[in-house]
């Protein structure tokens, strides 16, 4: 059965809301699925993944169809209105259970310890306090808790490109792409959170071709540890 969550009595205000950008994202990742590679990057992403999983920040619910089996649920985290009802929509036909709920990533309105696995995927980005997001995330993993990471960000092409990004970030980037930023760097911001970094490589999409300042990525697994 698939659990779609509705607020009770007045509906509160969205955390983040950008309409224009979230219809522009929605087209384009679409097409990101096969021009850019996307497809396949989220396989990589899900794969092995197991028992109850956190989405924060969903988008219009790509990942939902790339879930493993052995996932039981996933509780899917989505601020924005707009991506919120395509998430839901896609959530629909999903193989595995998904729960799309409002919230910010860094208030999420969740239990702690109880998720298995987390995944962020293009998220920290946008979110407006990196360090409080990922406060989040490692409060509502179990102990040993994996997180599942596919973030844009610093790294690559040398000084030239990340003079480029931190100044498109000082500009217009955030404004017109809903509070994304270029050059931050989400490694280091796992690792200063607590998590334990496990294997993670760079790569740049598209792989081949011109270089953009959201070409540079990095996919990987963090943990968080196990309290002594």
């Amino acid at each position: 059965m698939r659990l779609m969550s509705t607020a009770a009595g007045k509906p509160a205000r969205d955390p983040v809301h950008h309409p224009l950008f979230a219809r522009y994202y929605a087209r384009v990742s679409v097409t990101a699925e096969t021009r850019l590679g996307m497809a396949g990057v989220r396989d990589r992403l899900l794969s092995g993944l197991s028992g109850r999983v956190i989405e924060v920040g969903a988008g219009n619910g790509l990942n939902f169809g790339r879930y493993p089996a052995s996932v039981a649920e996933v509780v899917a985290i989505e601020p924005e209105r707009t991506l919120r009802r395509l998430a839901t929509e896609a959530a629909v036909r999903a193989e595995v259970p998904v729960d799309v709920v409002p919230g910010a990533a860094e208030a999420l309105p969740v239990k702690s310890e109880a998720y298995d696995a987390a995944v962020l995927s293009l998220v920290l980005c946008s979110v407006r306090d990196v360090r409080r997001a990922l406060a989040e995330v490692r409060r509502v993993l179990r102990p040993g808790g994996e997180v599942r990471f596919f973030e844009h960000g610093r790294g690559g092409g040398g000084p030239a490109m990340l003079f480029t990004q931190r100044a498109l970030d000082r500009t217009v980037w955030p404004l017109l792409s809903g509070g994304c930023h270029l050059s931050r760097e989400p490694v280091a911001g796992l690792r200063a959170a607590g998590f334990e970094l496990g294997p993670y490589r760079r790569l740049f999409l598209p792989e081949d071709g011109l270089r953009l300042p959201t070409s540079p990525c990095v996919l990987g697994v963090a943990r968080k540890p196990h309290e002594p």
